[in-house]
């Protein structure tokens, strides 16, 4: 069984595009999408259809969330809370009511077993769509947040935006990248692979060139409300 995970698209349907014609070429056998979906990048709509077109299981991140209620003081920095919201009523602009009403109801963990491996996964922690997890946390924060269903052998998350498989008390711990907003100074789409077989368990990172410049091109021509900042963020991989 060949298992890809994927999150962070943030509306660059181009690099969802790019993910899902990868995985077609791998055969996976099935897909699941881990959160924030269209908020952030100039194809909101045609991302989220893409997604549901899937016709698989989706959970909820923090830029679904925001999508549905807005950005609110104190989650992100002061400075950055005008903008982001007027990033978010564009992208509510872009959407039917429908569409509104199926990110609100998504729900925020899936859980999934395969040849006696269970996989447990969420958008940032089990308990927050918001909790930041890095790379290099330590193990007590890792397992405190990250590890709490103790029948899981695999934990799966989004996110961050930086790709990172990691191994802790015999377990395994993989974060999932960003589709379409990487964070770690590598511009390529990155997803998540788990294939399991009679057993043995094998887990990857795996990155997907993008045309970054029309991405770039695309902020331009729907007159994004904060497309130099977000021109920079594609660019170079990097808030």
């Amino acid at each position: 069984m060949k298992i890809a995970f994927i999150a962070d698209i943030h509306g660059n349907a181009l690099a969802l595009d790019n993910v899902l014609a990868d995985i077609q070429k791998k055969e996976i056998d099935r897909i699941y999408v881990l959160g924030d979906l269209c908020y952030r990048g100039p194809e909101p709509r045609r991302s989220l259809d893409l997604v549901r077109s899937l016709n698989t299981e989706v959970i909820k991140g923090n830029a679904d969330e925001w999508v549905v209620r807005g950005v609110r003081e104190g989650e992100v920095p002061a400075k950055a809370l005008e903008m982001m919201n007027r990033e978010r009523d564009w992208t509510v602009s872009q959407l039917e009511a429908a569409d509104i009403d199926y990110l609100n109801q998504l729900p925020t963990e899936l859980s999934l077993t395969v040849d006696g491996i269970t996989i447990k996964a969420f958008h940032a922690t089990p308990d927050s769509l918001f909790d930041v997890v890095l790379p290099g946390a330590d193990d007590v924060i890792v397992e405190s947040k990250l590890m709490q269903e103790a029948s899981s052998q695999i934990f799966i998350y989004a996110h961050i935006h930086k790709p990172y498989i990691r191994y802790l008390n015999g377990k395994m711990i993989v974060n999932t990248g960003s589709v379409g907003l990487p964070f770690d100074k590598l511009a390529m789409a990155s997803y998540a692979t788990v294939e399991i077989t009679e057993g043995v368990v094998q887990t990857s990172i795996v990155r997907v060139p993008v045309d970054i410049e029309r991405v770039v091109q695309q902020y331009e021509e729907v007159q994004y409300p904060n497309a130099a900042m977000m021109a920079n963020v594609v660019r170079n991989a990097s808030v």
